[in-house]
């Protein structure tokens, strides 16, 4: 995940909502966390024998085993789908997983962010069946892999993302959504699937996606390929966010943690001072309100006219002078870096003499039917080419979801949650709470209650603890206590996420695997 002035990372990386009853949901969640941790029953082939997707047309993408990674992967897909029948010159590139749980008639698609960012980041490190993590030397299975849920696709989207295929050409997020929706079309004719509920997660710059894709499936009014159900997204581009996510509230971010930055007090009154001098305070002030005061002005920051009130920077070259190490995805990071199998380093470059990229390896390449071209976690090339002057400065045109098409979804599906981890510093929690407080959807601005419910994840049947201690978490008795705040108003559920980066599905696995339970209708709270 490259610095945000490069690129916004995913996700990598989510609806009726009301309020179960307490112990009928702690009992379910016991269920499904011990579905967790004893996988090795879930792998057996289903249908007399049969993997559920294997056919004729869909052996050439069957993944018979992948390289140092020493598990029966089940069934496994992944290759090229073209965007346009007969046109193999624009392609996405796809890994497919169905559940290892009881079969279901549903699909989570997960997108990476960026934008161009590769999604086989969620697959290999967040929530596939099986990850490999920075500084590990080899593979382990994820106790916390989706696919214990649901039927999983990651796809590298748009062209030029990954190993997608072709020329990039957008200049705005309708294109590639209708570029997304004719591939997944054509997936689903390829592995005849029909009539499944769709959920679509994403992280960061999918905040974007996510609801263009969504709004982009409900507009065809075709429930047989594109029964879109709900959409979650993890600290999520929806709004201006150089200047209300990150500007206005990156002062009091810094204040909150400061043990973590350890500025000097001269540095921070200087900071605190043009917290207020910039407009920033009286910011949070008018409009960080419960129920909304009004809809927000529309301001954009200006690097060059606005250098002087550019908190942001400041605070996070000053951190980088104290913290070589420091990133803004993840405030807490220190020295030294750990090798990431798929390249990633804050500063895109570290990389031990005699390693290698995962995904870039000819006989990975081979395994999983990818094309013979460089792989890179971000594109090597702009995915928009709109030029600099689109609301996100990346060659993307499109209005901000908030405006519309993030609405339209959830006023459609009742069912979208938007989550943020605090530790996040490249899009900050309360800059995403100001972005959704400057949100009408079905017909009134923002919540109009704050956020206070406790997210707490407990154990409260003890029946099946030996099945806990067999594998080795004994700990999970005293569950993980409170590890979030919950809100849910008409149709939206807000989640933050305590002790979070920005790859919540990375740093919080098992508070995700919540979230993906509440976005499929497991659960009626998180």
């Amino acid at each position: 995940m490259a610095s945000l002035a490069i690129t916004l990372l995913c996700i990598s990386s989510g609806r009726a909502v009301g309020h179960g009853h307490l112990d009928q949901r702690q009992q379910q969640s016991v269920n499904l966390d011990r579905r967790m941790i004893e996988p090795s029953k879930q792998q057996q082939p289903r249908s007399n024998g049969n993997f559920r997707f294997l056919n004729d047309i869909t052996k050439p993408y069957f993944v018979e085993s992948l390289p140092d990674v020493p598990f029966d992967l089940g069934e496994l897909y992944s290759g090229l789908v073209p965007i346009d029948k007969g046109n193999k010159s624009k392609s996405l590139f796809f890994v497919f997983q169905p559940t290892v749980g009881q079969p279901v008639d549903e699909i989570t698609i997960e997108v990476n962010g960026g934008p161009g960012a590769s999604s086989l980041e969620g697959f290999f490190q967040e929530t596939g069946r099986f990850i490999w993590q920075p500084g590990t030397y080899a593979p382990v299975v994820n106790m916390y892999s989706w696919v214990n849920l649901t039927n999983m696709i990651w796809v590298d989207q748009p062209v030029g993302t990954g190993f997608s295929t072709g020329t990039p050409t957008a200049t705005t997020q309708e294109e590639t959504a209708e570029d997304f929706i004719k591939f997944f079309k054509n997936f689903q004719q390829m592995f005849g699937i029909k009539r499944f509920k769709i959920y679509i997660a994403g992280q960061s710059y999918a905040g974007r996606y996510v609801p263009y894709i969504s709004a982009a499936m409900l507009d065809q009014k075709d429930t047989e390929y594109y029964d879109l159900r709900g959409a979650l997204a993890y600290n999520p581009v929806i709004g201006q966010f150089d200047y209300v996510q990150q500007q206005v509230p990156a002062v009091p971010f810094m204040q909150r943690n400061a043990n973590i930055f350890n500025l000097n007090a001269s540095f921070m009154e200087d900071l605190e001072s043009l917290h207020e001098s910039c407009g920033y305070e009286d910011f949070i002030e008018d409009y960080l309100t419960f129920p909304p005061s009004e809809v927000q002005p529309r301001r954009l920051f200006n690097s060059t006219g606005d250098a002087h009130c550019n908190v942001f920077g400041m605070i996070q070259t000053a951190a980088q002078r104290l913290n070589p190490c420091f990133s803004i995805y993840d405030v807490t990071q220190k020295c030294p870096l750990l090798w990431d199998v798929l390249g990633y380093s804050t500063d895109l470059k570290y990389q031990p003499k005699g390693a290698t990229i995962y995904f870039d390896r000819d006989d990975v390449k081979k395994a999983m039917h990818a094309p013979n071209q460089t792989w890179s976690l971000g594109s090597l090339v702009p995915v928009y080419v709109g030029g600099t002057s689109g609301p996100e400065e990346f060659g993307d045109l499109s209005a901000n979801p908030i405006e519309h098409v993030l609405p339209q979804v959830i006023e459609a599906t009742n069912r979208v949650l938007i989550s943020h981890g605090d530790y996040d510093m490249a899009l900050i929690t309360n800059g995403t709470l100001l972005a959704i407080q400057n949100m009408t959807w079905h017909g009134q601005l923002g919540f109009h209650s704050a956020p206070s419910t406790p997210i707490e994840l407990d154990l409260p049947d003890f029946q099946n603890a030996e099945v806990y201690e067999r594998n080795g978490l004994s700990s999970w008795k005293n569950g993980q206590g409170i590890v979030g705040i919950q809100h849910y108003e008409r149709g939206l559920m807000w989640a933050e996420t305590f002790q979070a980066g920005h790859m919540q599905t990375f740093y919080q696995p098992r508070v995700a695997y919540r979230h993906l339970q509440w976005l499929l209708g497991r659960i009626e709270s998180l």
